[in-house]
């Protein structure tokens, strides 16, 4: 699988490639009139129908379309202009625009490259020109950007969901507490940097009055709507996530049509856009159903389990041996590639050592969002040097304290799991 992904073939035509090889390599017990051949179609044909036809998966290409239609309009625009009021005071002051601005676009976006992009765009020079510090500028948005896959709707989310067979609205759900958390370790860090270190911000302070306050959050208002509607109607058990994401994209169309920027041409490429995006995930998880499907033909997953069980590892030494392995995968691989390829492999182990299937669904975005930030492959960091024009060096530089909390943040929902558990408990079924 590895020498087929380096030698630049299409990560789906990879994933079906390693299985036919697999299939081929075991001797299979066949009837005389069936060849490995006619065994092989019929299992790739059995992957692409069930893995595709799947009512859940129809949330998919809906969040990308929203997402594609907001980051068209002025979204992240009015975003920078309503936080810059209530940030003026804080400690830290606009350096926080990338954690909340961020926070608000993954809400309602569910990428995290698209959550980078829109909110760099806009960030990161207007901080440069007021004065602030570049280098904890980038790492912020770094390290923010990859709340797109941790709060809700997240397509890692979708996808580990329909693969593992757990509620997507659950996983939805179980996302909110630790993505504000981390948010908010973020904010921390801003404010300890700026006040152990004032340099990082400009001399003058800008000066708001309340009224100020109260006219830019009408710049806010509209996108808090539209996340109150989409993840409102799921934590209430009033609509499923197909059904919230179809009215998340009737909410960004309004939303754009508001705003007065939302033209026949941009309406195109934003359609065009998200089928390029739906059709290339889709394709990684036909590869992916088939190659589980031939992992579970030929007994790899039985075997492997059976091992990591005969080391008798404890749970925890167990989850911390994965958390390596995903941070290694990280380097060399993108995050729906990382689920994809490795979930049919270690989910049973992991379920067998005691571990929830949505907790560990939420474990896994956090490794997920660690390989955003993960040279050489952090796809984040190429995300940042093509809106920055800085060296990746500097910016794995600047991004290395978020990296660090994220991983604390993964200690903490190992140590406390009701943190994830929490919310989705609470529920309406």
């Amino acid at each position: 699988m590895f020498l087929l992904l380096l030698s630049g073939l299409w990560i789906g035509f990879s994933l079906m490639g390693a299985g036919v090889m697999g299939m081929l390599m075991f001797k299979l017990n066949l009837p005389p009139t069936l060849s490995v051949w006619d065994k092989i179609g019929g299992l790739l044909a059995n992957s692409i129908w069930n893995s595709t036809n799947s009512w859940s998966l129809t949330a998919l290409p809906l969040f990308i379309l929203m997402g594609e239609i907001l980051y068209r309009t002025q979204i992240s625009t009015r975003l920078l202009n309503g936080l810059q009021p209530w940030l003026a005071g804080v400690p830290g002051r606009l350096l926080h625009i990338n954690v909340v601005a961020c926070s608000l676009f993954a809400a309602v976006s569910g990428s995290s490259a698209a959550t980078t992009a829109t909110v760099g765009k806009i960030t990161l020079d207007e901080l440069s020109k007021r004065g602030y510090d570049r280098s904890i500028a980038i790492g912020s948005l770094a390290g923010a950007g990859t709340l797109g896959f941790l709060i809700p709707p997240s397509l890692i989310m979708i996808i580990y969901g329909i693969l593992s067979d757990t509620s997507i609205g659950k996983l939805f759900i179980a996302g909110v507490i630790p993505g504000l958390a981390l948010a908010s370790a973020y904010a921390v860090y801003i404010m300890v940097r700026a006040t152990l270190d004032p340099g990082i911000m400009p001399v003058e302070e800008e000066r708001y009055t309340f009224k100020e306050k109260l006219a830019a959050s009408r710049e806010l208002f509209p996108v808090l709507l539209l996340i109150v509607v989409v993840l409102g109607g799921i934590y209430m058990g009033i609509t499923t996530p197909t059904e919230a994401a179809a009215i998340g994209v009737v909410g960004a169309l309004a939303l754009a049509v508001w705003f007065k920027n939302l033209t026949v041409e941009n309406f195109r490429e934003a359609v065009l856009s998200a089928v390029q995006t739906t059709s290339m995930i889709s394709f990684i998880i036909v590869g992916a159903a088939f190659l589980s499907q031939v992992v579970g033909f030929v007994g790899i997953a039985r075997a492997l389990s059976l091992y990591i069980s005969g080391l008798g590892l404890s749970p925890y030494v167990l989850i911390f041996v994965i958390a390596i392995m995903y941070l290694f995968l990280g380097m060399i691989l993108d995050g729906i590639s990382i689920v994809v390829m490795t979930l049919p492999i270690v989910l049973p182990i992991v379920v067998a050592a005691g571990f929830h299937p949505l907790w560990f669904g939420i474990f896994l975005v956090f490794m997920v969002e660690l390989s955003q930030i993960t040279p050489p492959v952090g796809f984040s960091i190429f995300v940042i040097e093509g809106i920055s024009g800085e060296k990746v060096g500097d910016i794995l530089k600047a991004t290395f304290p978020f990296f660090i909390i994220m991983i604390l943040m993964v200690i903490a929902i190992t140590a406390f799991p009701d943190i994830v558990f929490y919310l989705p408990n609470q529920m309406v079924d």
